[in-house]
């Protein structure tokens, strides 16, 4: 599975830059396939892994801001292994044909 997750401190002001790294940070360290653009972290593996990741990015960011706000979007899709790059890839091939 893919999950595509934004995590955003509220409360905080209006630079967030430091408390996203806290979460994207816990995501990176994961060792799970991931990543970041400027709207979202994707990270991949199976459900119970992925939602831990997630969690303890979510858990970061409250760690040092009173309120948190998440976005998720999840692509679930058994057997699929190197979503990240393949599907981009996919796309890739059919816009340079």
């Amino acid at each position: 599975m893919i999950v595509a997750f934004s995590v955003t401190p509220l409360g905080v002001g209006e630079d967030v830059g430091e408390y996203v790294a806290d979460a994207v940070r816990v995501v990176r360290e994961s060792g799970l396939p991931n990543k970041t653009d400027a709207m979202f972290t994707s990270v991949e593996g199976e459900w119970d892994e992925v939602m831990d990741v997630v969690k303890r990015a979510v858990a970061a960011v409250e760690a040092r801001a009173p309120r948190v706000s998440v976005v998720m979007k999840a692509d679930i899709r058994p057997g699929m292994t190197d979503g990240l790059t393949s599907k981009v890839e996919t796309v890739e091939r059919h816009l340079s044909a």
